[in-house]
C-alpha cells in the first residue's frame, strides 16, 4: 500500500538537497518552482513516515501483548491511529490542481431575461465582492457594461489574494472560486414586475485562472488590436477618444477587449491580462483533453450552459444541482456568505478524485 510514495520521498530529498545549493536561488523563479514543490510534498512524506512507524509499532505491540495482555488495549490504539493516517494519507495523495494557487479573473454575463438578468449580474458580483472581502483577497473591476437601470450587461474583475505569501492548500483563490463557473439561475418578482409573478433568468459565470507571461507564450504577430471609442460612464473622454481597445488572437480567435481605463495604453494592458488568462485555461483545457490518464473533475462544469446552481428569493432557498447542496439562507450567502457551498463543491471534487485513485 502507498507503493508510490517512496518514489515521492526521493523526490522531496533530491529538492531538498537543491534548496540547500545556494547558486539555485540565483535564479528566483525555478527557486519559486522548487520550493512550492517541496512544500506540497513536505506534508505527504511526514504522514507517510508516521503511517510506517504505527505500522512497526503494532507489530512490536502484538508481540509485547502476547506475554502481557494488558498490552491488548494499546494495540486497538495503534490501530486505530493506523486507520487515521491511513486516510489522511489517502487524502493527501489526491492529485492537485496545479492551478490550485493563483489568481483569478472572474466574468459575469447576463444572460436570458433584460434587465432582471443584468440586476442579478450586480447582485452575483456583489456577492463575490463581498466574499473575497470576507476571505482577505483583493478585488479589482477591471471591465464593466452597466445596464439603464443599474446592473451589469457584463463585468470582469480580478480576484487575489494579499501580498507574495502562498495560500495554504486548498485555500487559493482558484481552488476556490473555480467551482463557480456556469449559468446561474434566479427566481423572483423583478423590480420591473407590475403583477407579483415569479419570474426566472440568468446569468453566467466565467472564472479562469490570471496567467503570467510566464504561463503563456504569446506572439506579438498573432495579434490583431483594434482601437475604438468607448461607450458608456467613464468621463469626458468617453466617445472622443479611441481608446478602447480590442485584442484578437489570430491562431485561436480568441477575443479579449477593455474600454474601463482612460487610456488607450491602460486599456490595452487591461486587455491583455483577460487574453492571457483565456489562453490559459484553453491551453489547460486542451491538454486535460489530450492527456489519456487526465480526470476532469466531476464537480467542475465543462457545458457552460448547464444550469449549476438556483437562486430561489420567495423560498431564500439556494440550490447547488451539481452536489445537491440546499440550503435557506439565500439572504447570507448574497451577502458573501458562500464558503458552505463552495466547500460542498470541494468535498464532492475530492470524493470523485479518490474514488478515482483507489
Amino acid at each position: 500500500m502507498f507503493e508510490a510514495v517512496e518514489e515521492l520521498i526521493g523526490e522531496h530529498a533530491d529538492l531538498e538537497k537543491q534548496l540547500a545549493d545556494p547558486s539555485v536561488h540565483a535564479d528566483q523563479a525555478n527557486a519559486r518552482k522548487l520550493n512550492k514543490r517541496y512544500a506540497e510534498l513536505t506534508p505527504i512524506v511526514a504522514a507517510y513516515r508516521s503511517w510506517k512507524q504505527t505500522g512497526d509499532d503494532i507489530e512490536t505491540a502484538r508481540e509485547l501483548a502476547a506475554d502481557d495482555p494488558d498490552f491488548a488495549a494499546e494495540v486497538k490504539d495503534l490501530e486505530q491511529q493506523r486507520e487515521e493516517l491511513t486516510e489522511k494519507l489517502r487524502l493527501l495523495l489526491i492529485p492537485r490542481d496545479p492551478s490550485d494557487d493563483k489568481d483569478v479573473i472572474l466574468e459575469i454575463k447576463a444572460g436570458a431575461g433584460g434587465d432582471e438578468s443584468a440586476l442579478f449580474a450586480g447582485d452575483l458580483l456583489r456577492m463575490y465582492l463581498r466574499y473575497a472581502e470576507r476571505v482577505g483577497w483583493k478585488t479589482e473591476i477591471i471591465d464593466s457594461t452597466e445596464s439603464e437601470l443599474g446592473g451589469y450587461k457584463d463585468v470582469q474583475v480580478a480576484v487575489k489574494t494579499k501580498g507574495n505569501a502562498t495560500p495554504e492548500p486548498g485555500q487559493g483563490v482558484w481552488a476556490r472560486l473555480k467551482y463557480e463557473g456556469g449559468v446561474h439561475r434566479v427566481q423572483r418578482v423583478p423590480a420591473t414586475e407590475s403583477q407579483g409573478r415569479i419570474h426566472t433568468s440568468a446569468a453566467g459565470v466565467l472564472v479562469t485562472p490570471e496567467a503570467e507571461e510566464i504561463d503563456v507564450e504569446i506572439n506579438p504577430n498573432d495579434l490583431r488590436i483594434d482601437v475604438y471609442r468607448s461607450s458608456g460612464p467613464g468621463g469626458q473622454s468617453v466617445n472622443t477618444t479611441d481608446s478602447a481597445v480590442r485584442i484578437t488572437h489570430l491562431p485561436t480567435g480568441v477575443v479579449a477587449s477593455c474600454q474601463n481605463e482612460k487610456s488607450q495604453l491602460q486599456n490595452k494592458e487591461q486587455a491583455m491580462r483577460i487574453l492571457r488568462s483565456r489562453l490559459l485555461a484553453a491551453a489547460q483545457e486542451e491538454a486535460e483533453k489530450e492527456a489519456a490518464d487526465a480526470r476532469r473533475s466531476q464537480v467542475r462544469t465543462v457545458d457552460r450552459s448547464e444550469k449549476i446552481r438556483t437562486y430561489n428569493f420567495p423560498e431564500n432557498r439556494i440550490s447547488d444541482h451539481r452536489v445537491g447542496f440546499k440550503a435557506y439562507n439565500l439572504d447570507q450567502v448574497l451577502d458573501g456568505e458562500l464558503d458552505a457551498v463552495i466547500q460542498a463543491c470541494v468535498d464532492a471534487d475530492s470524493a470523485a478524485k479518490l474514488a478515482a485513485t483507489s
